[in-house]
């Protein structure tokens, strides 16, 4: 019988361990980020807005990288 899910193993009782390596394998299959997307619903509209904004915001902090620094004196 095998069991679905998500599981990891505690050894010698390290429970913090097992902890981070759990959060670790839930951020890395996105099902953290996936609940979140999924307790609200949000309109194409709106999803469309908030990703122009956050492209804009990464095409000026690019632009900000590739100036050169101001002269101090």
């Amino acid at each position: 019988m095998t069991k679905k899910g998500r599981q990891v193993l505690v050894t010698d009782g390290n429970v913090e361990k097992a902890l981070r390596k759990f959060k670790k394998k839930i951020a890395e299959q996105g099902l953290l980020q996936e609940v979140r997307d999924r307790q609200e619903f949000v309109k194409p509209t709106v999803k469309r807005k908030i990703a122009k904004s956050k492209a804009k915001s990464r095409w000026k902090k690019h632009l900000r990288d590739q100036e050169l620094p101001k002269k101090l004196y």
